[in-house]
């Protein structure tokens, strides 16, 4: 039996009274980006011209009564991302862009959230609150570098983490080569 919707029936298209109504509530469950706003409302409105237009209307609005602002959103997520996830730059770059942020707003949130933060500490700080401790072998190594990639931090910062702990030479070439041979994106 596959999957079902709460009711079997396709909505209606909302109205731009409806709609308003709709991205308020969207807006009072989670922070969105303006562009994540408008996919979102894209879908509740009737295609074309016209439900283009209502949902320019009803972002103007938001706009207007001050509820949707991209770069307080940008500066609230880059913020939450460093102090409670301990994510360096890139990742919070990435997931910006995801969200349909433009580049000058991301690069100047980031500039200011990431200016006095050392990414060693910020990188630490993720290592201590995923609880990765310093490697054994070499498959472990290679986890917490993996781990480390994917929550944004470069690879000289990755690299110098696991000098310090003492983790062999042979076993950082290893992964320098793995490293290499990767394919780019």
């Amino acid at each position: 039996m596959p999957f079902q919707s709460k009711s079997g029936k396709k909505k209606e298209p909302l109205n731009e009274a409806g709609l308003l109504e709709y991205a308020i509530r969207s807006l009072g469950r989670a922070m969105r980006s303006e562009a994540d706003l408008r996919r979102l409302m894209a879908a509740r409105v009737e295609p074309g011209a016209q439900g283009d237009a209502v949902v320019a209307a009803v972002v103007a609005r938001l706009k207007e009564y001050g509820y949707l602002n991209d770069a307080r959103f940008a500066e609230t997520y880059a913020r939450l991302r460093q102090e409670n996830e301990k994510f360096g730059q890139r990742r919070v770059r990435q997931d910006l862009q995801q969200k349909g942020i433009h580049t000058t707003l991301i690069d100047e949130t980031l500039e200011t959230r990431y200016a006095g933060a050392s990414e060693e500490a910020l990188a630490r700080e993720h290592l201590e609150r995923k609880r990765l401790r310093k490697p054994e072998n070499e498959k472990e190594t290679a986890r917490i570098m993996r781990r480390l990639v994917a929550a944004g931090f470069s690879t000289g910062v990755i690299y110098k983490i696991l000098r310090q702990w003492d983790v062999p030479d042979e076993t950082l070439q290893v992964l320098e080569s793995v490293d290499e041979d990767a394919p780019e994106e």
